[in-house]
C-alpha cells in the first residue's frame, strides 16, 4: 500500500519544534568536532580580549592616584593595545569559523531537504500544495542562508561578549557585579515577553508567504485555463488576499519588534544607573577604589553594543529560526511518506491497459466538501479521454488520482487489473506516466536529460524520440547535438523545445497509460498546432487521458468528459456534445468567438 492516504495525513509539511530543532544541530556539530571547538574558543578569546583593555583602564586609573613610575602606566598601556589587536584578530577569525560551521550545517541541511522532498510521494507534495514545498526548499534556504552569514554570527558573538563581560564586571567588584547584574531581570522579562509571542508570529508570515507562493503558482501554471474561462479577476483576487496577508504580518512583526527594543533600553537604563549610584556609595565609603568604580560603568557600557547587535539582528535571528524549524521538519518527515518499492511490472510486455474509474470520491485534508463526487469513467485500452470544465472543477485532481497520486475516500481507479491504492508509488509509475506543464530541463547534456526517463536508451532511441515528437530539426542544429548542454548555463531553449523535451520523455517511457495535465500549456499559440501533433505521436499505442486547456485538443480526442463541481455532467464525442446543446456547447462557443 502507498505510504500517503490523504484523507488523514497533515495538509502541511511538519514543522519542526524548537527544541528538535536545536538537538538537530547538535547532533551535526558533534560530526565536525574540530570546527566546532575552534568556533567556540575563538568566539570566547575574542570576547575575553575585548573586555581585558576595559580593566587594564581601571588599573591605569588606580596607578595615576597612586602616582606610580610612568614605566609601569606604559606596560599597562602596551597590554592594552596588544589585547585591543589580539582581540580584533580573534574576533575576525572567529567570525569567519562561525560562518564556515554555518555554512556546513546549511549544506547538510539543504541536502537532506531536498532529498527529502525528492523521496515523497507524489501525492504528498500534491497535497500539501506546491506553493509549501518551494517556499521550504527555496525562500526557507535562503533567509537561514542570509542569517548564517549575518544574524547568526552577531548573536553567537555577541551573547558571548555579554557573557564575558559580566563575568568582568563581577572580577571588579563583586557589589559592581550585582548592580550591574540587576539589569538582567529586566532584559529577561523583556525577552520572556518578546519571545513567545514573536515566534508564532513569524512562522505565521512564512505560511502566508508559502500560501501567496501556492496562489501565484496556480494561478501562472494554468493561465491559459484561466483566460479561457474568464476567470482571471477570481485569480487576481486570491493573489492580492494572499499578499495582503503578508504585508499585515510584515507590519505587524515591525510593530512588535518596536516594542521590544523599548523594553531592551529601559533594562539598559536600569542597569547604568544602579553601577553609577553604587559606585559612588563604595567610592565614599572607600570600600572600592577609584579604577574599578571607573571601570564598571565602562564595562557595563560595553554591554550595550553586543546587546544592541543582538536586539537589531534578533528580527533576522527569529526568521533563522523560523526557517530552521520548517526545514528541520521537512527533513524528519515520517518515512512512512518517503518513496518505496520497487517497479516490478512489466507493462510493456502488455501493451495499453484500460482505465476503469468507479464511484470515485476525493476530499482533501481539512475541508468539508469532496473535490469529486461519485466519479464513473472508462477509456478502452488504447483510446483517448479528454477532461473539460472551468478551474475548480475537479480535472487536475481527476488526473492525479488516474497517475495513481493519491488515494480517494471511496471509489477506486484501476489499469487493467491493477487497483491503484493496491500499489506503491513505484508501481504506479511503472503503468502510468503523468506529464504536466511544469517541464524542467536539467543541466547536463541534452543525452543525459532524456535518459532521465530511459537510463538505458541508446543514442539511436534517444534520437527516434526526438523525430517522433518533430524535435529532431532543431537538435540536428545544436552545435553538439545531444551531447549540447542544456539547462543552466548551458543552451536556451524556449517553451516550445521544452515541452517537446518533455513529449520525447514520454516516449521513451513505457507506460501502458498516459495522462496528460495541461502539458503544453507553457509554449505559446504559435507552437500550439505542432505539439499537440506531437502529444497525438507520443501516446500512440497507449491509453490517454488529457485535461485540456485547449478545445482543439479536446476534439482530437475519442471521446470528452466535461467535469463540473466534480461530477462528470456530459460525456460523448465533441460532435455529440456540441449537438446536445449544454456545458461543453457553450464552451466551445465561447472558445471559438475568444479565439
Amino acid at each position: 500500500m502507498k505510504g500517503t492516504d490523504p484523507g488523514v495525513a497533515s495538509a502541511t509539511l511538519r514543522t519542526a519544534s524548537g527544541r528538535e530543532a536545536t538537538r538537530w544541530v547538535a547532533a551535526h556539530c558533534r560530526q565536525i568536532p574540530w570546527l566546532t571547538a575552534a568556533t567556540a574558543l575563538t568566539t570566547v578569546a575574542g570576547a575575553a580580549l575585548q573586555v581585558l583593555p576595559l580593566l587594564l583602564l581601571g588599573r591605569v586609573v588606580d596607578g595615576v592616584v597612586a602616582e606610580e613610575s610612568r614605566s609601569v602606566l606604559v606596560t599597562v598601556g602596551g597590554l592594552m593595545v596588544a589585547a585591543a589587536l589580539l582581540g580584533a584578530a580573534a574576533t575576525a577569525l572567529s567570525t569567519y569559523l562561525i560562518g564556515r560551521l554555518g555554512a556546513d550545517l546549511l549544506a547538510r541541511l539543504r541536502e537532506g531537504a531536498v532529498r527529502a522532498v525528492l523521496g515523497m510521494p507524489s501525492a504528498r507534495v500534491e497535497q500539501v500544495g506546491r506553493g509549501d514545498v518551494l517556499s521550504r526548499v527555496g525562500d526557507d534556504v535562503a533567509i537561514l542562508s542570509k542569517g548564517i552569514r549575518t544574524a547568526v554570527p552577531t548573536v553567537f558573538s555577541a551573547g558571548v561578549l555579554v557573557t564575558i563581560a559580566t563575568v568582568g564586571m563581577f572580577g571588579l567588584d563583586w557589589r559592581l557585579g550585582l548592580a550591574g547584574a540587576a539589569a538582567l531581570p529586566a532584559y529577561a522579562l523583556a525577552l520572556r515577553w518578546y519571545l513567545p509571542r514573536s515566534t508564532p508570529l513569524y512562522r505565521q508570515q512564512r505560511m502566508a508567504q508559502a500560501d501567496r507562493a501556492q496562489a501565484l503558482i496556480s494561478g501562472l501554471n494554468g493561465i491559459d485555463t484561466v483566460r479561457a474561462y474568464r476567470l482571471e479577476d477570481a485569480v487576481r483576487e486570491e493573489v492580492t488576499r494572499a499578499s495582503w496577508r503578508v504585508r499585515d504580518l510584515g507590519v505587524e512583526v515591525f510593530r512588535f519588534f518596536g516594542r521590544f527594543v523599548g523594553r531592551e533600553n529601559r533594562a539598559e537604563f536600569i542597569g547604568l544607573v544602579l553601577i553609577v549610584v553604587v559606585g559612588y556609595a563604595l567610592l565614599e565609603a572607600d570600600a572600592a577604589s577609584l579604577g574599578e568604580v571607573s571601570a564598571a560603568p565602562l564595562v557595563f557600557h560595553r554591554l550595550f553594543t553586543p546587546l544592541g547587535a543582538i536586539m537589531f539582528t534578533f528580527d533576522e535571528a527569529q526568521k533563522s529560526g523560523a526557517s530552521l524549524t520548517r526545514l528541520v521538519g521537512v527533513v524528519k518527515e515520517p518515512a512512512a511518506d518517503r518513496l518505496v518499492g520497487h517497479a516490478s511490472l512489466a507493462p510493456a510486455d502488455a501493451g495499453p491497459q484500460p482505465v476503469t474509474v468507479r464511484g470515485l470520491t476525493f476530499r482533501y485534508p481539512d475541508t468539508e466538501q469532496p473535490v469529486l463526487r461519485e466519479v464513473d469513467l472508462t477509456i478502452p485500452a488504447g483510446g483517448s479521454l479528454a477532461l473539460v470544465g472551468a478551474t475548480g472543477a475537479g480535472k487536475s485532481t481527476l488526473a492525479a488520482l488516474v497517475a495513481g497520486i493519491g488515494t480517494p475516500q471511496r471509489g477506486s481507479v484501476r489499469v487493467g487489473p491493477y487497483d491503484l491504492a493496491e500499489l506503491d508509488e513505484a508501481g504506479a509509475r511503472a503503468l502510468v506516466s503523468i506529464l504536466t506543464q511544469e517541464t524542467h530541463v536539467f543541466s547536463g547534456t541534452l543525452a543525459d536529460d532524456l535518459r532521465l526517463a530511459a537510463p538505458e536508451a541508446s543514442e539511436a532511441r534517444l534520437l527516434a524520440a526526438l523525430r517522433t515528437v518533430g524535435a529532431d530539426g532543431w537538435v540536428d542544429l545544436l552545435p553538439d547535438g545531444l551531447h549540447t548542454l542544456v539547462g543552466e548555463g548551458g543552451a536556451r531553449l524556449d517553451g516550445t523545445k521544452v515541452a517537446q523535451l518533455a513529449l520525447a520523455k514520454l516516449t521513451l517511457n513505457d507506460s501502458p497509460v498516459v495522462v496528460l495535465d495541461e502539458s503544453t500549456a507553457e509554449a505559446g499559440s504559435e507552437g500550439a498546432a505542432g505539439l499537440e501533433r506531437a502529444v497525438r505521436a507520443a501516446c500512440v499505442g497507449r491509453t490517454a487521458l488529457f485535461v485540456a486547456h485547449r478545445l482543439t485538443q479536446a476534439m482530437a480526442a475519442d471521446r470528452i468528459a466535461v467535469l463540473d463541481a466534480g461530477r462528470v455532467v456530459e460525456e460523448g464525442t465533441h460532435d455529440e456534445l456540441v449537438a446536445l446543446g449544454g456545458q461543453y456547447a457553450r464552451l466551445w462557443r465561447a472558445w471559438r468567438e475568444g479565439g
